[in-house]
């Protein structure tokens, strides 16, 4: 006698229609009848396969409710239970097959000074409090062009290098950023490949022979802002405690009119005191002109004042949720709304990715310190305990696998049995680091947030997977 059970999924509508998020493979499947029956008829217990294809078939034909109970074992949305499904792979193979992918994004530390004084910043946290006393504020062009030539050597066959910069504020060290990128340019010009270059400022330095070059250069660009005057002068403030606002509105409007050749992007830090989502993003998208603006959480830990507290991350959710479904209706109505926040988990959503670790951060992308030491990404940059190599010397390889392995999705166990992992993977490294004191803790305190976030996220793709599927095949292009 063959048992029948449920599988692991998420069931969601989009609109009106049934859905299943298959947990194991990431995949999104549509039920019809005979599917949702079958389904249903599992849901309290294991139950024989006979009994299951009496019970469905006394509502449709028998041949459409075997077809039903094949299309569901297939897809692993129901399994038979003398039969579990395999184990899967050993984390370590999987970790290795991982690390033959090369480097796709470098982030250049050029600098660890700031003109604003944040409240928030993290640039000298916990994990940097005796490097920050040690190491250059600057990055020299003789680093930055290392850093250039190993990004290349990282690359492997890639056609195309994403080549970022960061700070601090990234523009104080401006003249180094022309000649890194022109010695990237030429250098990819004989290596037959193209390099993708961005950066973050926070627009208070910016000025007419900045925004030139950003266009001559074809240099994406995300302004870190808060909002609108009140938000932003909250926390992000010169160091004599003056706002930063009214300086960088006029220059941000000056970018917007000449750097039309790739979109503008704006990047918020919510906090405590700073959770008017649908407000701020108003004020960016709609006031400003921003192309895209997108949301993330203060990283800090939960004893400082700015952090964000249940109610907080509830506040924030409602409002993210609103925003998502704005962002469904200007899509059915073939317009553009700039909230990325969805826009980007939808599009993870389409190319059933399914993650064995929550970013590119130790292989896909690393990051570079101001003396060319090479971290797991911008955020641990002049960290020395999350350390993997040098511009110089090369990545040390078994460092670097040491932790890929470690910090793989299959060995957090509170993340083991819940249905978002395929795309949380248990969340942000430095996050983590900063809440938990280590990198290997899943941020558990965003669980229940992920998850409705998530499952808000499927609702708005199955609508435009009923309504307007070609949407979806251009964002995931």
């Amino acid at each position: 006698m063959t048992l029948l059970g449920r599988g692991e999924f998420h069931s969601f509508k989009g609109e009106e229609e049934d859905y299943l998020y298959l947990v194991p493979s990431a995949a999104v499947v549509k039920l019809d009848g005979p599917t949702r029956a079958v389904l249903d008829a599992l849901e309290h217990r294991d139950i024989p396969a006979a009994e299951v294809a009496a019970q469905v078939a006394s509502f449709f034909p028998m041949d459409d409710v075997r077809s039903a109970i094949e299309e569901l074992l297939t897809v692993r949305a129901i399994r038979t239970v003398e039969a579990p499904l395999p184990p899967k792979p050993p984390v370590a193979a999987e970790t290795k097959k991982k690390r033959s992918i090369p480097l796709s994004t470098l982030v250049l530390n050029v600098t660890s000074k700031c003109n604003l004084s944040c409240g928030y910043c993290y640039e000298y946290g916990e994990d940097k409090i005796v490097e920050a006393k040690t190491k250059p504020r600057f990055m020299s062009e003789e680093t930055a062009k290392q850093s250039v030539d190993f990004m290349f050597a990282e690359s492997g066959d890639m056609p195309v290098v994403n080549l970022t910069f960061f700070g601090g504020e990234t523009l104080m060290n401006f003249k180094m950023l022309q000649s890194s990128l022109a010695y990237a340019q030429a250098k990819a010009l004989t290596l037959g490949k193209r390099v993708n270059a961005s950066l973050t400022t926070n627009a208070t330095l910016l000025r007419d022979e900045i925004i030139d070059w950003m266009v001559d250069n074809d240099v994406g660009v995300t302004v870190s802002i808060d909002g609108g005057r009140e938000q932003q002068d909250k926390h992000r403030v010169f160091a004599n405690g003056m706002g930063s606002y009214d300086i960088i509105y006029p220059r941000i409007k000056k970018l917007l009119e000449r750097h039309r050749r790739r979109p503008i992007g704006a990047r918020v830090t919510l906090t405590g005191q700073n959770l008017d989502v649908i407000a701020i993003y108003k004020h960016l998208f709609e006031e400003i002109g921003f192309w895209e603006v997108g949301f993330a959480p203060v990283t800090t830990s939960w004893q400082r004042d700015y952090a964000i507290e249940e109610q907080g991350f509830k506040l924030m959710l409602q409002q993210f949720q609103q925003l998502a479904f704005e962002f469904r209706d200007a899509a059915l109505a073939g317009r553009h709304h700039g909230f990325s926040n969805v826009r980007d988990t939808i599009e993870e959503i389409h190319k059933g990715m399914s993650k064995s670790h929550p970013c590119g951060a130790g292989f896909g992308l690393l990051g570079v310190a101001t003396d060319g030491d090479v971290a797991l990404c911008h955020r641990f940059a002049g960290s020395d305990s999350h350390k993997i190599g040098t511009v110089f010397e090369g990545v040390d390889r078994s460092q670097q696998e040491d932790f890929l392995t470690k910090h793989h999705i299959d060995l957090k166990t509170d993340c083991s049995r819940c249905w978002a992992r395929p795309l949380c993977a248990g969340g942000c490294y430095h996050e983590a680091h900063t809440r938990y004191g280590s990198t290997e803790r899943p941020n558990l305190h965003y669980c229940e947030w992920i998850r409705a976030w998530t499952h808000t996220c499927l609702e708005v793709y199955g609508s435009l997977a009923e309504q307007k599927p070609d949407f979806l095949a251009r964002i995931a292009s």
